[in-house]
């Protein structure tokens, strides 16, 4: 009899893409005890009937203090990883691109579990991305920059 693993939950996220001239794009980076650090775009799940776009600028000003509309969604990826917080999920993301003047956010609003896994976070030139030597994601990101931030 073969065992088979519980369906796992679905987890709506919306993803801000900031970008500064230059352009540069701002990252978060999760040191996560027991995992390697990574990095990761602005952005958290959406609260129960929430829309993409609502929680796109709610995550926008919760985590970067910037008052925004996000726009139109320019991408979308299903990944299946584990949280932070060790569940594993089928996530559903959209991304929004938001672009600022000025490399200066506000970091005082983070909640105590992104107080302690965010330790730090970085404005990074495209071609940084290509070769940075921890995780960025979305992998991807360099490429969904260029075709739709021109």
């Amino acid at each position: 009899m073969s065992k088979t693993s519980p369906e796992k939950r679905l987890r709506r996220s919306a993803r801000l893409i900031v970008l500064a001239p230059g352009p540069l794009v701002l990252m978060f980076r999760y040191d996560i005890p027991g995992r390697a650090p990574f990095w990761v775009t602005a952005g958290g799940e959406c609260e129960p009937n929430e829309r993409f776009e609502d929680a796109a600028r709610r995550e926008l000003f919760e985590e970067t203090g910037i008052t925004a509309d996000p726009g139109e969604q320019v991408a979308r990826t299903t990944p299946e990883f584990v949280t932070p917080e060790g569940e594993p999920v089928r996530a559903d993301e959209r991304y929004f691109i938001v672009r600022v003047s000025e490399a200066a956010i506000d970091t005082s609003r983070h909640t105590a579990l992104e107080q302690a896994w965010m330790n730090e976070h970085r404005w990074f030139a495209l071609d940084e991305l290509d070769d940075w030597h921890e995780a960025l994601y979305p992998e991807t990101l360099r490429s969904l920059i260029e075709e739709h931030a021109a």
